[in-house]
């Protein structure tokens, strides 16, 4: 029989472990964890409990990892206090920071699934059908792209590692007529990336990481609704074809981060084409365009792609890890594919012995395609964008809710759901602290934990920035959330000048009086 894990005498270290002998354990703690984290889930009231980093970090410095608990009653109670209390919960609706989405159910289910089995997804011995599940969702997605029947690709830990992998792919096919290695490091300083003003900052990352020059990624300029513009990237082109440099890949962007916008991709194809250049798409935010039932049109053109980003994980409200680069021509992913004979020999390979490490620049990797996989079979494609579909529908209505509201200054319309906008002081000396009384206010925000806005810059200035990807969220939670912000500010900017603000609104230290959208 299993040891009394009540006991701490009487703890056998083997009974912790998941086997046939101790499945009800695992269903009665696992249960136990599961009602914790529904428990505060339905009792959150807020997104942030407003910790400061240095209060949580002396709370869980304190804890000594050497003297085990020996229950799992008591471990889950601390866990509350040093991380459930205080973990910010994108699933509720005012938090409109950043690319995190609520997750859909079935994710979870077979995030459970996943972490039970524990397969790795490195080779076929290791994983059966797990394997051809991620072969499967990666074929769907292709299809999806509009690549044909060459496409493959693989699933990885987020967008930078896509890119990351993708930028590799576009070095190497760079690199292969350069013969020898003196020829390849000839060639690799001459090496280039174009990308738009508003790319990920993944790209110059990536160059890095690819031993590539310091000056390799070179900007692009955009229009005024910040997308590359195709006639500056010709420009470029021509320019280092003159310098003697060789464009390697272009990236373009489905979904800027700021922004939302998706660059123009079938005029940058057809530039890229004329120059015979690598097309990279970094769709990672924007591809739950692939499954809208009204919206999948401003995705045109990225069928003609060498390589895709695409982020499950953001708008297609799947748990994190779930992300894939995906190509038109998978035999391009002979440049990841590296042997060992006690994993994958080339045997395995000659037989047609399906292994994922083949493709991946990871080895051990989780099922995290199983996911999406329960989340297809269960919801199924149009059901996941309609959901992206509400929050973009969100951002057009907060868009005009900022438009007119003259106590702030939006930028540019987003073509997916993120909106850039600040808090401008009334004319006068107010003016002056424009920049730290939007700081201010987005700090002073999350500090009372009622809602969480990110921030970003543009040319120089500093701006706020809503990212809507929960489709609970309503135009009220964001009326709430600028009542908010707009008396932090205020508040901030009266307190620094000589004479207040005058004439202006009284501002006092007491809370804010503004309605939540959940009173009556």
């Amino acid at each position: 029989m299993p040891a009394d894990l009540t006991r701490p005498d009487a703890v056998d270290a083997a009974s912790y472990l998941l086997t046939n002998d101790s499945v009800d354990r695992y269903r009665r703690t696992v249960r136990e964890g599961i009602e914790r984290v529904a428990d505060r889930i339905r009792r959150t009231e807020q997104p942030f409990s407003g910790i400061t980093p240095g209060s949580l970090a002396r709370q869980i410095g304190e804890i000594d990892l050497d003297r085990p608990l020996h229950d799992l009653t008591a471990a889950l109670d601390e866990l509350e206090e040093v991380y459930l209390r205080d973990a910010v919960y994108f699933h509720h609706p005012r938090y409109l920071a950043h690319l995190n989405c609520p997750v859909v159910i079935p994710a979870l289910v077979a995030e459970a699934i996943l972490s039970a089995v524990n397969s790795s997804l490195d080779t076929w011995d290791q994983s059966a059908g797990g394997t051809l599940i991620e072969r499967h969702l990666i074929a769907w997605t292709a299809r999806r792209l509009g690549f044909g029947d060459t496409a493959d690709g693989v699933f990885t830990s987020g967008g930078t590692q896509s890119n990351l992998q993708a930028l590799l792919l576009a070095r190497e096919e760079a690199l292969g007529g350069a013969g020898d290695d003196a020829g390849r490091q000839h060639l690799l300083p001459r090496l280039r990336i174009l990308a738009s003003e508003a790319s990920h900052f993944s790209v110059r990352k990536s160059a890095t990481l690819l031993g590539l020059a310091a000056d390799a990624v070179r900007t692009v300029a955009t229009d005024a609704k910040r997308r590359m513009r195709p006639d500056a990237l010709a420009r470029e082109l021509r320019r280092c074809r003159r310098h003697g440099d060789r464009v390697m890949a272009v990236v373009a962007t489905a979904g800027t981060t700021d922004y939302g916008t998706i660059d123009p991709l079938p005029a940058i194809a057809d530039v890229c084409a004329s120059e015979q250049t690598w097309l990279h798409v970094d769709a990672a935010y924007g591809c739950g365009l692939l499954v809208s039932p009204t919206r999948r049109h401003l995705l045109d053109g990225i069928e003609r792609a060498n390589s895709v980003t695409v982020d499950y994980h953001k708008s297609f409200f799947q748990p994190v890890s779930s992300s894939a680069v995906v190509v038109r021509d998978g035999s391009v992913l002979r440049h990841v594919t590296y042997h060992a004979d006690y994993l994958n020999p080339v045997r395995a390979a000659e037989q047609d012995i399906p292994n994922q490490v083949d493709k991946s620049l990871q080895t051990t990797r989780r099922f995290d395609a199983l996911k999406l996989w329960l989340t297809l079979r269960v919801m199924g494609p149009e059901t996941l964008g309609r959901l992206f579909d509400q929050v973009v529908d969100l951002a057009s209505k907060a868009w005009e809710l900022l438009a007119h509201d003259p106590r702030f200054e939006v930028v540019a319309p987003s073509q997916l759901s993120t909106l850039v906008f600040r808090y401008v002081p009334p004319d006068g000396p107010g003016r002056k602290l424009i920049d730290d009384a939007n700081l201010y206010a987005r700090d002073a925000l999350a500090a009372s934990g009622e809602g969480m806005v990110a921030a970003t810059t543009v040319n120089g200035e500093h701006y706020l920035k809503f990212t809507l990807l929960n489709p609970t969220t309503t135009l009220d939670d964001i009326a709430y959330v600028l009542d908010l912000l707009a008396e932090h500010a205020h508040r901030y900017v009266c307190e620094r000048l000589p004479d207040g603000c005058g004439a202006g609104p009284h501002v006092d230290d007491s809370p804010p009086t503004t309605r939540r959208p959940d009173e009556p």
